[in-house]
């Protein structure tokens, strides 16, 4: 994974509470455990016409200007139901790097850090005008190391992010990395206590 720190990109808006993963990722195309090419079943029911992917011309993501958006303005509690993680796999292989919402699913927005995509929870009043600007497919910036997202006027807020994910993000490790990138200490604090388990038992 690579470190994520400040970005700015193309916003898109999907202004539709409750998205539930089954939306995101129809059940019919989850039956791989690989992330490659799931980018193209991003929101599948809703992105394309029939089975065969001819694009729904009134989809948001299908509509001119929207191509390349790499921020997603969606609707409140995004990615309730069901707790797959095909769903942030879709997210991040169709190019997204941060959702800005109200409001996400518990399990969703874990899955979601653990895979390089940032879930930004602003207040009404700061999606609001986020959605103006994703609708015109306007730049949006996030800074990580900060909590911070600014709007195409300049106008800006804090974020909330569970630290330890944060401190993972930034560095660009998952849980396994970070671990692996603290064997010495690891190693160290297992001698001292077979030490002093040594002595007590003397």
């Amino acid at each position: 994974m690579d470190p994520i720190t400040t970005f700015r990109g193309k916003s898109v808006a999907l202004n539709i509470p409750n998205i539930d993963t089954d939306q995101v990722t129809p059940a019919n195309y989850t039956k791989v455990t690989d992330k490659q090419g799931l980018g193209k079943i991003l929101f599948a029911h809703w992105r394309y016409k029939n089975a065969q992917f001819d694009p729904n011309p009134d989809f948001p993501l299908n509509r001119p200007g929207a191509e390349g958006a790499t921020i997603l303005v969606a609707g409140g509690n995004f990615g309730c139901g069901s707790s797959r993680e095909h769903a942030p796999w879709a997210l991040v292989g169709y190019g997204f790097r941060a959702i800005v919402s109200t409001s996400f699913a518990d399990i969703f927005r874990n899955n979601a850090l653990k895979n390089g995509l940032i879930p930004v929870v602003v207040d009404p009043a700061v999606h609001g005008e986020a959605l103006a600007a994703a609708e015109k497919h306007l730049d949006i910036a996030v800074d990580l190391p900060n909590q911070k997202v600014t709007l195409p006027s300049g106008r800006s807020a804090t974020f909330p992010i569970d630290p330890f994910q944060k401190r993972c993000l930034v560095q660009g490790v998952d849980e396994m990395g970070y671990l692996l990138a603290h064997l010495e200490e690891i190693g160290a604090f297992e001698r001292r206590r077979g030490e002093s388990g040594a002595a007590a038992s003397k």
